[in-house]
């Protein structure tokens, strides 16, 4: 085993000696956090509508328990890269760690569902440090053949993590309870913990100081952006609050745009996001997680909800969205390495990203799992795809000083777009719902899965046409989306290194 002695940042060299080669606990140890985070993030969704009955909450407050977590992902992953450059990559990988494992804790135990809603918040910037500090570890561990590797690997297993997220979150469920199954993810957190311990150190050769100034902008933009789209529906569009909160978003992140040009250590540095091609295979990702995440959260309860299923059925059906995952990150860098262009596969990757969400307008309550089973196949690939080659392309491109926030970057894009897709989805589906039954407390309640009796047929009917719908809007971002991404990554095969 590799001595877990600090070290300064370099790229490893191919016939590195023994003391700079990294431990043979760093790979595994870093492809378990991924995988309980993963898991994490795809398992909470079948929860849902238990939590809503045994805390009798719906609408925000309910979707807060997905959202919260993915907030506090997006806005902390940025952050947890930069510091991880400068504070130490495995000091980070382990302190996150911990964290999630606390938050997970504190949801299990949690009385009510606003003390759920923080606890999650706490895990979700436990994650955040997590897959950072750990695609870091990776990045500035290998390079080559070998970082492409360790990157789809990765892929992987977020992958398995989010293949088998919802069907085992679903037997946990039925046979402890949610609580039970919270539980379960904080001592397998706290063994993460331990076997980061044992991960070789390393950091930014020139570490400055940390931007807390921009640290704060960037959680204050998404925070407020966050806000306005999950309480819109509960409070109207036109709310003040709303307008509020929507506008004060936008300026923070301009603000936060001009901090980061004059910043002598930035969060985000300009020169990373001006890097046409690391942007374009960032913008991939970014699409394919807007593609997949919105089903994976709310297709579970429209499952429960219309087809009858239970919270264990409907975990097995997400493994038609979920299982292509499993397989398709080694089989796309397989080729990849094998000398097959990068820059097809992802253009195809994204294409049956898109076909599978507009294909699922056909949705329908009588025959729920049949009419979502191609659909949810073909997101899955493209999704999976997706994971095997992207980071892998993206950090290719990228300084060995800067990789702890390039990939910090990256999952900050995922973060970001699980966040207010959910958000958005969320808010789409209930302001659809509530023009289709004119009532606003009844819509949240059918799109969190609780129907009428005496008229779940009507309530039906308004969740499938609300949900079609969304789709559409959803299916037609992807498809703008991967335009903008053929733009970037064919108009420039290369592009010069950021700075650190």
């Amino acid at each position: 085993m590799a001595n877990s002695t600090d070290s300064t940042d370099t790229e490893a060299a191919p016939h590195a000696g023994p003391a700079d080669r990294p431990s043979r606990l760093t790979l595994p140890v870093v492809l378990a956090g991924v995988v309980l985070v993963a898991m994490s993030i795809s398992g909470t969704a079948v929860a849902l509508p238990s939590i809503g009955r045994d805390l009798d909450t719906s609408g925000s407050a309910l979707n807060w328990v997905v959202a919260g977590y993915n907030l506090a992902f997006a806005a902390m992953t940025l952050i947890a890269g930069s510091t991880a450059d400068r504070a130490g990559r495995r000091r980070v990988f382990v302190a996150s760690a911990l964290v999630f494992s606390a938050g997970f804790l504190g949801t299990a135990l949690g009385p009510v569902i606003a003390a759920v809603d923080v606890f999650r918040v706490v895990s979700g910037a436990g994650g955040a440090g997590i897959m950072a500090a750990g695609g870091a570890i990776l990045a500035s561990a290998y390079e080559g053949a070998a970082r492409n590797r360790a990157f789809a690997l990765m892929g992987t297993m977020a992958g398995v993590g989010i293949a088998i997220g919802p069907t085992l979150s679903g037997l946990l469920i039925s046979a402890t309870g949610w609580r039970g199954s919270f539980a379960i993810f904080t001592v397998v957190g706290l063994l993460v913990a331990l076997g980061g311990t044992r991960a070789r150190e390393s950091r930014a050769a020139a570490a400055g100081r940390t931007d807390r100034a921009g640290g704060a902008l960037f959680v204050a933009a998404l925070t407020l952006s966050m806000f306005a789209l999950l309480e819109a529906p509960a409070l109207g569009w036109g709310h003040p609050a709303v307008l509020v909160a929507g506008a004060a978003g936008l300026a923070v992140l301009v603000v936060f745009g001009i901090v980061q040009r004059r910043s002598a250590a930035p969060v985000l540095d300009p020169a990373l996001v001006a890097n046409r091609g690391f942007l374009g295979w960032s913008l991939a990702t970014l699409t394919t997680s807007i593609g997949f995440l919105g089903v994976l959260v709310f297709l579970p309860t429209y499952l429960q909800a219309a087809a009858d299923l239970a919270p264990a059925a409907a975990g097995a059906t997400m493994l038609l969205l979920t299982a292509p995952v499993l397989v398709m990150p080694m089989a796309a860098v397989a080729l990849v390495n094998k000398g097959v262009p990068a820059r097809p596969l992802i253009m195809l990757a994204l294409l049956l990203v898109v076909a599978g969400n507009l294909w699922l307008m056909t949705l329908n309550a009588d025959d729920a799992v049949m009419a979502v089973a191609a659909p949810l196949v073909l997101i899955g690939t493209g999704m999976g795809a997706s994971f095997g080659i992207t980071d892998g392309q993206a950090m290719a491109l990228v300084a060995p000083d800067v990789v702890g926030m390039a990939a910090g970057f990256l999952n900050t894009l995922r973060g970001a777009a699980e966040a207010l897709v959910i958000a958005a989805y969320s808010a789409a589906l209930t302001g659809l719902l509530s023009a289709e039954l004119g009532d606003a407390t009844r819509a949240a309640e059918v799109g969190a899965g609780r129907l009428t009796d005496g008229a779940a047929a009507v309530e039906l009917d308004a969740f499938t046409r609300s949900w079609r719908l969304t789709q559409l809007g959803v299916g037609s971002l992807c498809l703008v989306l991967s335009i903008i991404v053929a733009v970037l990554v064919y108009g420039r095969a290369t592009a010069s290194r950021p700075t650190a």
